[in-house]
């Protein structure tokens, strides 16, 4: 099986070193900058000429928005934009119009309803104090030296890895892993190198295979699983939180810039900011190695992974949650269960965003019509049934993988799958196509399982 991967490595550059690679990264962005300066300065001008009656065929010309047009464009103009463009590699050029393709069309897309999700805005320009540097190698000499300790790049040459390249270093040696680019970026304070690959990964088979695990995840515990182990959330950022506003209030009190008046930064003001990114950078690497750790695990053990499509973006709009929401990264843990499946031989199951798996009885299947969050307890009024709320949440995904058998693929719209919870006894279900079944919401008949029999005995009376 072929795939995509990226392996990320940090970097111990020299002084000299980091000059080269801020020079790629500043040459990116000016490349970037000079292409959607001239693209604007089209786009109003044909607005303008269209203002005056000119007809459509004597316009101005448009200017290609794709990567062969604009990188045609700047070959054209780059000794009089950056007489010094042979001091860096084309490739850090390359990343600059690379990342304006993607971002017009990402633009036009979403203004045309071709791109799903929230609105995309306009290009903006990059500013050198605000853009993250970072360049992008996809050709010449990119490889990882015998040593394993060094790795080498167009133009930039042979750089000092932080620690060991060995895990892409077999790969290479074996010949299942072909690298496809390179990508140096600093973030928190230090520089890393990440490749992206292609591995051609073996077939592999989860240690238990008929196994079906429920994950119910949450804020008070990171996940709550069907096998009643509670994963317990370390709040990575509360706990980092005193010594984040100790170093945000040693930053303000510093000489910072200041764009109205121009005012350059103080030295201090740089070293403390320094010093507070590299805090937020070590809590987002607390918690990227805490969820790597658990969704490898249990993609690993169980055949089947159960999980909710959680509307994060608007779980974020509680002002009083959305930091603790933010630190629990819902979207991640489900992103890396998703390849992790598909790389340990197993399959992740999406329940639909509005069944009710919290308000379902997990014992005969009886669904309440409102459970306000401060009840943790489910307490079934049918069979008398009182267990944990979030367990119960996750014993109720756990059942949907039969229902995933008959529906083939895409979320689940189980029992209840409704933007409105009903009363017990009165079920419904949202119709997809490619769901469980077709058609408009309508009342469920019996399948024949325990809770479905219970339900329809309740909807006879």
């Amino acid at each position: 099986m072929k795939t995509l991967q990226a392996y990320r490595f940090a970097l111990d550059l020299t002084p000299a070193q980091e000059r080269g690679v801020l020079a790629h990264a500043g040459a990116a962005r000016v490349a970037h900058n000079w292409a959607l300066a001239r693209v604007k300065a089209v786009m109003e001008q044909r607005a303008a000429e269209r203002t005056y009656g000119v007809p459509e065929e004597v316009l101005t010309p448009v200017v290609g928005w794709s990567l062969p047009a604009l990188r045609k464009a700047w070959n054209a103009a780059k000794e009089d934009v950056a007489p010094w463009w042979r001091e860096c590699s084309k490739e850090a050029f390359n990343t600059g119009l690379d990342a304006l393709a993607r971002a017009l069309k990402n633009w036009s897309d979403s203004r045309g309803g071709k791109r799903a999700g929230r609105p995309v805005g306009f290009p903006r320009f990059k500013s050198r104090r605000r853009t993250r540097p970072s360049v992008r190698f996809t050709t010449g000499a990119i490889r990882v030296e015998p040593d394993r300790k060094h790795v080498v790049l167009p133009r930039l040459g042979r750089l000092k890895l932080h620690e060991s390249a060995r895990k892409l270093a077999r790969r290479i040696d074996n010949g299942t892993v072909r690298i496809m680019s390179a990508t140096v970026r600093r973030d928190g304070g230090r520089w890393h190198v990440s490749f992206c690959v292609e591995v051609e990964r073996a077939e592999n088979v989860p240690t238990r295979p008929a196994s079906v695990l429920g994950v119910d995840v949450g804020i008070k515990h990171l996940a709550v699983l069907s096998t009643g182990e509670l994963v317990p959330n370390p709040r990575h950022l509360d706990a980092a939180q005193r010594r984040l506003r100790t170093l945000g209030r040693a930053m303000s009190r510093k000489t910072g810039p200041d764009r109205r008046t121009g005012r350059q930064p103080s030295s201090r003001w740089k070293r403390a900011c320094l010093r507070l990114g590299r805090a937020h950078a070590r809590v987002a690497n607390l918690r990227r190695d805490g969820l790597h750790k658990l969704t490898t695990r249990l993609a690993r053990e169980h055949g089947t992974v159960v999980v909710e499509d959680l509307n994060v973006a608007g779980m974020l709009r509680n002002r009083r949650l959305a930091r603790h929401i933010a630190d629990a990264s819902f979207g991640e843990l489900r992103r890396q269960l998703a390849y992790k499946s598909e790389w340990s031989g197993g399959r992740l199951v999406v329940a639909d965003r509005w069944y009710p798996s919290s308000k379902t009885c997990s014992g005969c299947g009886a669904v309440k019509t409102k459970l306000p969050l401060s009840e943790r307890e489910y307490q079934c009024e049918a069979c008398g049934l009182v267990v944990d709320r979030d367990h119960n949440a996750a014993l109720n995904l756990a059942a949907l993988a039969a229902e995933y058998d008959t529906a083939g693929s895409g979320p689940v719209a189980a029992r209840g799958a409704d933007h409105k919870t009903r009363a017990r006894g009165q079920v419904a279900v949202k119709r997809e196509p490619g769901t469980v079944s077709a058609g408009k919401t309508g009342t469920v008949p019996p399948q024949g399982g325990t809770a479905d029999r219970v339900l329809a005995k309740a909807h006879r009376k």
